[in-house]
């Protein structure tokens, strides 16, 4: 925080200098244009985001969590994907709730299911995503279809082939909760903020960096090869890790590529990214990590490659 609040302050010393270079440079204010329009438009959904995933980590406990799910497999993995959408959560607060869920057989990969679902079809993010994409309604209901399909895939996985010796670090569990429902919220609200702003900040700035240093017949080139364009954007979603409630302005602002494309980045981006394969690896051990974030991957770009072109086309 007081890092951010220097920021801030240095921002605003510099502010007339700032706009003077910028103004007289077309390609700086092309990409400031784009960098705070990302920004701006993107921000009160970041915070929306992290006070709704503040609220669940007060409430909603794993322990209430696991209560509610049923026992058999099928219908605990089922219960667990649409579940996700019913209790919104950043990404980052995702993986310990699943990592406190988790079990042996059933309990596992309905947490996992829940781990993916929960920061990817959650109303903030559809909504976000209906704001960043207003002429294109059918790209709310693709993103919402392939990250379901994703993550219930991923659940039923685990379910048939997950072992649980991959899972090699214990979780520790406190002894005694002393600190009060306000301070865990505002905690919760105030670490999710602070990681998913960031994330934004260097998204936000990479956008309008591909629109000013990338040259147009590269984009053009990755628009007419659909399977580059694919394979490239997922891995942009790796590298950048984006929050979930951001991403779609991000996507949004790559207006010069197709739209399935942009998909794959929408389902990608929340199902794994380094900071989410950084996280798994500390939660549940490395060698858990390094099955689980490959096929997530893999999983996410073929479903979301296949809900696009079956709901957007080919374009």
């Amino acid at each position: 925080m007081p890092v951010l609040v220097a920021t801030v302050i240095g921002l605003t010393l510099i502010g007339t200098t700032a706009r003077d270079v910028v103004s007289v440079n077309p390609e700086i204010a092309t990409a400031a244009t784009v960098f705070c329009g990302i920004f701006v438009q993107a921000l009160p959904f970041l915070v929306l985001g992290v006070v709704v995933s503040g609220a669940v980590a007060t409430f909603v406990t794993p322990d209430r969590l696991a209560r509610w799910l049923p026992r058999r497999p099928a219908t605990a993995i089922l219960t667990a994907g649409v579940g996700g959408a019913t209790l919104p959560g950043c990404e980052c607060g995702s993986v310990p709730i699943a990592r406190r869920l988790f079990g042996d057989g059933t309990v596992g990969a309905a947490a996992l299911t829940f781990m993916l679902a929960a920061p990817a079809i959650n109303p903030v993010v559809l909504i976000a995503t209906a704001v960043a994409f207003p002429g294109e309604p059918l790209m709310v209901l693709a993103r919402c279809i392939a990250s379901l399909l994703t993550a219930i895939s991923m659940g039923a996985l685990w379910a048939k082939f997950g072992q649980p010796r991959w899972i090699t670090r214990n979780l520790l569990r406190p002894t005694q909760q002393q600190d009060s429902r306000f301070s865990t919220f505002t905690e919760a609200a105030r670490h999710d903020f602070l990681q998913a702003a960031s994330f934004l900040v260097v998204g936000a700035a990479a956008a309008a960096a591909l629109h000013v240093l990338v040259p147009s017949w590269m984009f053009d080139h990755l628009a007419g090869q659909l399977l580059l364009g694919i394979l490239v954007l997922a891995a942009l979603a790796v590298v950048l890790a984006l929050c979930s409630e951001a991403d779609a302005f991000v996507a949004a602002s790559l207006s010069m590529l197709p739209l399935v494309p942009r998909l794959v980045f929408l389902v990608v981006g929340p199902a794994i990214d380094i900071k989410l394969f950084a996280m798994q690896a500390g939660m549940f051990g490395r060698a858990f990590a390094i099955r689980f974030a490959p096929a997530t991957l893999v999983v996410a770009t073929t479903v979301a490659t296949g809900v696009g072109l079956l709901i957007l086309g080919a374009r």
